[in-house]
C-alpha cells in the first residue's frame, strides 16, 4: 500500500557515531595485537572497502587472518577479536536524540532504515543499537543503497520520500532518480561530512543539520519543502 510519506535514514555517522566504534576497534586491535599489525588490518580493511564499495570489518578480520601464523598467539586472539567486533555495545554510540528522531518522523509517516554494508554485522549492529526495534523492523541493506532506489520503491511505495544521511555524494545521486519525490536532508557529521572536496563537489542538500537531533526541532513541512507559516508547527497543527 502507497503511503504519503517515508522518511529513509542512513546509519553509520547519521544516526550511528561510526568513526567512535572504528575508534573503539581500531584501539581494541592495537592492544591485542599491537601497532604494526594493526595498522596492517586496517590497511586490509580500506582495500577491502575499495572492492565493495561499503565496510566489512569481518571480512578485513578473515583477511587478515590468512597472514597469521598458525598456532601463534595471535592466531588465539583472533577469537576474542572477533567477539569484541559482534558484542560491541553500539547501543552506546547511538547520537545524542537519535530515537527520539525516529519516534518524531514516525508520527507523519513510515521510518525505514537504509543503510549500506554486509549481510551479517550490519544487521546485527542495527538490532545492538535499538535501530531495528525503534523502526518496527523497517531496515534495507544494500551494498550502494543509492543504486538500489527500484528495490526501496518496491518495499516501501510512498508519493513522497525524504533521504536522511551524511554523504552528499549519495543524496545527489538519489535527488537525480527521484527528483522533486525526494527531500535530501544532509546531516554534516562525521569525516565524510567534513571533507572539504567531498562537500564541494556536489550540489547542497535541500535542508542541512549540523547534528541528528535537530530534526525533532524542525516542522515536517520544512522537511517535505512546503510552505512554512511559521517557524515551527507542533504535531496538534499538522
Amino acid at each position: 500500500m502507497t503511503v504519503d510519506t517515508v522518511f529513509l535514514l542512513d546509519v553509520d555517522n547519521t544516526l550511528l557515531d561510526g568513526d567512535s566504534i572504528v575508534s573503539d576497534m581500531h584501539a581494541h586491535f592495537i592492544s591485542e595485537f599491537g601497532i604494526s599489525a594493526a595498522q596492517r588490518y586496517w590497511d586490509i580493511f580500506d582495500q577491502l572497502r575499495i572492492e565493495l564499495g561499503y565496510v566489512d570489518y569481518l571480512g578485513a578480520l578473515q583477511r587478515f587472518r590468512l597472514e597469521v601464523d598458525q598456532g601463534s598467539i595471535e592466531e588465539r586472539r583472533l577469537l576474542t577479536v572477533s567477539s569484541f567486533f559482534i558484542d560491541f555495545p553500539f547501543a552506546d554510540r547511538l547520537y545524542p536524540r537519535a530515537l527520539e528522531v525516529i519516534e518524531y518522523l514516525g508520527r507523519f509517516g513510515q521510518t525505514v532504515l537504509l543503510t549500506d554494508g554486509d549481510v551479517v554485522l550490519q544487521p546485527h549492529k542495527l538490532q545492538r543499537s535499538g535501530l531495528w526495534d525503534a523502526v518496527e523492523g523497517r531496515a534495507l541493506v544494500y551494498v550502494h543503497k543509492e543504486q538500489s532506489l527500484h528495490a526501496v520503491e518496491f518495499r516501501y511505495p510512498a508519493r513522497q520520500y525524504v533521504m536522511v544521511d551524511d554523504k552528499l555524494r549519495i543524496l545527489a545521486a538519489m535527488k537525480t532518480i527521484w527528483r522533486e519525490r525526494l527531500t535530501t536532508v544532509f546531516v554534516r557529521q562525521g569525516h565524510y561530512a567534513q571533507d572539504p572536496a567531498q562537500l564541494a563537489a556536489q550540489p547542497d542538500a535541500d535542508v542541512t543539520v549540523e547534528r541528528i537531533g535537530e530534526l525533532a526541532d524542525l516542522s515536517v513541512s520544512h522537511l517535505l519543502g512546503l510552505p512554512i507559516q511559521k517557524p515551527h508547527i507542533t504535531p496538534e497543527t499538522l
